[in-house]
């Protein structure tokens, strides 16, 4: 009789589901071929390229927060409870990056951690029964202890590795 009570064991065991990694990448939509586009000359500016063009990448319009100008779209991620967050790259220093969006955000935000550096600005209210995470923007600095960067997880594009990345988590309308 043990031995059988050990076999049902065994089988329920097999049986059951196999946890999944936490998070999970998401991957942007390969989006449908379209027909070129005539070429016309874009403005001379001073900007640089805008994250928002690359495809797949979120808008500030569908975050509802802003993405700092020259910020390369990498990943978003299911961070639970029907919340994502969205990982940008740039080549702009951790102090430039907290720089711009204290302008942008007008928030100070908080150095959450002194080593390596990692600044957050919350800017809406976290809701524990429907969050994962508060709403906000977090910079982190990857060349911190002599780290040579984040690597771009495009192979064979500019930039090779990513200084600064920006984590955007939306949730919800400043407060």
């Amino acid at each position: 009789m043990m031995s059988f009570g050990a076999a049902v064991c065994v089988v329920a065991s097999l049986a059951a589901q196999t946890p999944q990694p936490f998070p999970r990448p998401q991957q942007p939509a390969q989006p449908a071929p379209q027909r070129p586009a005539p070429s016309v000359p874009a403005p001379a500016s001073s900007t640089p390229p805008v994250a928002q063009g690359q495809p797949g990448a979120p808008t500030e319009a569908t975050l509802g927060l802003p993405i700092y100008p020259a910020a390369q779209f990498i990943a978003s991620y299911d961070a639970g409870r029907g919340q994502r967050f969205f990982i940008f790259g740039t080549t702009a220093s951790f102090a430039e990056m907290v720089t711009y969006y204290r302008t942008t955000l007008k928030e100070r935000g908080n150095l959450v951690f002194e080593e390596p550096p990692t600044h957050m600005f919350e800017v809406g209210r976290f809701r524990d029964e429907t969050m994962a995470f508060p709403p906000g923007v977090t910079i982190k600095d990857y060349t911190w202890g002599g780290s040579k960067g984040y690597p771009n997880p495009k192979r064979g594009t500019a930039p090779e590795r990513f200084p600064t990345i920006i984590m955007i988590v939306p949730g919800g309308a400043p407060e």
